[in-house]
């Protein structure tokens, strides 16, 4: 037996094994519904409290987002209001910068203009000190040599005259081998020189007397002298040699019954009358007896027409030779001229080159071919 004390009057009662059980077994449900209704009340209070602090927490975290949301509303608008004005300020710096460069360029085309110019008159400026230089180096020189000249001039008139004879005796002794050159002395009267033409057969076919002079005055006195030592010397031509002419005559003619000519001109002329003679002498020989043709032939031979004939081919010679000193003139002085472009060209070129890299600096680009042209006038000097 089990006894349980009375809550309330404390007094000790006993009880049975059943009642206990039984009794234990109410408590013991009663605790239970008591603490599930504790328990449903402490969990609906924390439920309460959990979804109240939910609540909150969602209400604080929406908040935050609400703000959070604005701030970035905010900040977006403010990036793209900067992003706005970023925009405008690279826009105008990309104007300055493209006005910047069309100043630049306007400057550059300006500058190498302006280098250009300035070059172009330097190398003018070059070109006429060069010009004066030369003209006066000319001018020196022109002056030296008229002072030769008139040295050489005061110089002894016969020594001149005995070196130019020695020379033409050496020239018409190589020119004709078959001839006979013979020199008149000096104090006899008879020219200078007696040239006896002799075919390659031998034969005897003329003769042809040279009078040679060495003076800047035509002497008129001249033609009548070597008429009379051509006649006496029994010669069929005579041939006066002079640089000064008769007026009217340019580098050889036929005045008076002789042969007037400049020293550049005396072989043409004298293989012209050699070849006369020579074929006289061969036309006399075939009709020696036939008087009447050969009056005609002489008749030919000594008229105008003969006469004409001859003046014309030494007329074409004399063209000819005046046309080749005319193109040998020219040409010298045209590869003189393309000679001095040509190193004008070059020079105001690596000129224009030399300011441009002075100005923009690593900046120019290597232009292809300066090195073959430096390498050319390399070679060329």
């Amino acid at each position: 037996m089990n006894s349980v004390v009375c809550p309330h009057c404390k007094k000790s009662f006993e009880i049975s094994d059943a009642i206990k059980h039984e009794m234990e077994e109410k408590i013991l449900q009663q605790e239970r519904l008591k603490f599930k209704d504790e328990l449903e009340k402490a969990k609906s209070e924390h439920e309460e409290k959990v979804a109240k602090k939910l609540q909150e927490q969602f209400s604080l975290q929406l908040k935050q987002a609400k703000e959070e949301a604005i701030e970035k509303e905010q900040r977006i608008k403010d990036l793209l209001e900067q992003l706005t004005e970023l925009n405008k300020e690279l826009r105008a710096t990309r104007r300055e910068k493209e006005e910047a460069k069309l100043d630049m360029q306007k400057k550059l085309a300006e500058e190498e203009e302006k280098i250009r110019h300035e070059a172009k008159e330097k190398a003018e400026e070059e070109q006429r000190l060069k010009i004066l230089e030369k003209e006066k180096q000319l001018q020196e020189a022109l002056k030296a040599n008229e002072d030769m000249r008139r040295k050489l001039q005061q110089g002894s008139q016969q020594i001149q005259g005995e070196v130019f004879e020695e020379e033409f005796e050496g020239i018409l002794k190589n020119q004709y081998p078959n001839d006979k050159i013979i020199p008149i002395s000096k104090g006899v009267r008879g020219g200078d020189i007696l040239h006896e033409i002799w075919d390659k057969r031998g034969n005897y076919c003329g003769k042809i007397l040279w009078e040679l002079k060495n003076t800047k005055v035509w002497g008129q006195e001249w033609v009548g002298k070597l008429k009379n030592d051509k006649r006496s010397s029994n010669s069929d031509e005579a041939i006066l040699i002079s640089e000064v002419l008769p007026t009217g005559m340019k580098t050889a003619g036929y005045l008076d019954g002789i042969w007037v000519t400049q020293r550049n001109f005396v072989i043409s002329l004298a293989d012209t009358i050699r070849a006369k003679l020579i074929q006289l002498f061969y036309v006399k020989n075939s009709v020696k007896a036939k008087d009447g043709k050969m009056e005609v032939l002489y008749q030919y031979l000594s008229g105008v027409e003969f006469k004409h004939r001859v003046e014309a081919i030494i007329e074409a010679f004399t063209n000819m030779q005046v046309e080749i000193e005319k193109e040998k003139r020219y040409f010298a002085n045209k590869w003189a001229r393309d000679g001095k472009n040509i190193r004008l060209v070059i020079d105001n070129t690596y000129g224009m080159h030399g300011d441009f890299k002075g100005i923009l600096g690593n900046v120019l680009p290597q232009i292809k071919g300066l090195e073959m042209l430096e390498l050319g006038d390399g070679n060329e000097t």
